[in-house]
């Protein structure tokens, strides 16, 4: 239908342009021209009228599509600027790991490898970081955060991610002592995030909030990381040990980023 309409109107104009110029060589009266002029006057301000409306109409189809084309653009633009800007971002945060663990002095003690946190089972006390055999990445080797505190131990190698086994896994026990008392003690994994101190000597008088931290005993952590605080001790006339819990100095809900130990 559409078409149709324009098909007359152009056919229409050219019709009408061809009628003027034969009229404009052919040899009639000057009162005969003028009699065709005057009739045709309203006629050539329709066309022209309709010759506008038809060159608006098809620049406004190409400046449509010009500023769709455009807007995508933009679209893709701000895509790219906002993947950047997450890029940044995790880059910021990692410097910001990386400088609180010189801070430390982390990097004299150990050979550091840097890691995130994929996923996490707090059900069976295990994370996922995305580090594996194709960094080096042994089975065992300890686990800490930027602030020198205890997470665990390599479980499970793959060859772009590593299992975490954390040090509130049931499978896992390990030598510690009290900070600056070398009262020694086992710690041991309970499971769900929980951890419990044994075999402190029933002589001690020992306090909730000391610090329990590694000893090199058995070689499984280096010695001197920060494990957690005491709490609520227990003590028993018919136990030749004490026992307590341990609060772990990091929340593991939270962790983000953690440094592998790959020697020490």
């Amino acid at each position: 239908m559409r078409r149709t309409f324009w098909f007359k109107i152009i056919t229409i104009t050219v019709a009408v342009a061809a009628f003027f110029i034969i009229l404009n060589f052919t040899p009639l009266k000057e009162k005969t021209k003028n009699f065709f002029y005057s009739i045709s006057f309203s006629l050539q301000r329709n066309l022209w009228e309709a010759g506008d409306s038809f060159s608006d109409f098809v620049e406004s189809i190409f400046q449509n599509k010009k500023i769709k084309e455009e807007n995508q653009e933009l679209k893709v633009r701000i895509q790219q600027l906002t993947s950047e800007n997450i890029s940044l971002q995790k880059l910021k945060e990692e410097n910001e790991v990386l400088r609180k663990a010189l801070d430390v002095g982390l990097e004299k003690e150990f050979r550091l490898s840097f890691a995130k946190v994929v996923a996490k089972d707090v059900f069976q006390d295990s994370i996922l970081v995305n580090k594996g055999k194709k960094d080096s990445v042994s089975l065992n080797s300890p686990v800490i955060t930027e602030q020198k505190t205890l997470i665990g131990k390599i479980g499970e190698v793959h060859e772009n991610f590593s299992k975490v086994i954390l040090i509130s896994n049931s499978n896992i026990s390990f030598d510690v002592e009290l900070a600056n008392r070398e009262i020694s003690g086992l710690a041991k994994g309970k499971g769900n995030l929980n951890l419990i101190l044994e075999l402190l000597p029933w002589e001690e008088e020992i306090e909730e909030g000391e610090q329990v931290i590694t000893t090199s005993l058995g070689g499984v952590f280096p010695e001197g990381i920060l494990v957690g605080e005491v709490k609520n001790v227990k003590k028993s006339d018919i136990n030749p040990f004490q026992t307590a819990e341990i609060k772990p100095a990091t929340d593991f809900k939270e962790l983000e980023n953690l440094f592998i130990v790959t020697e020490f």
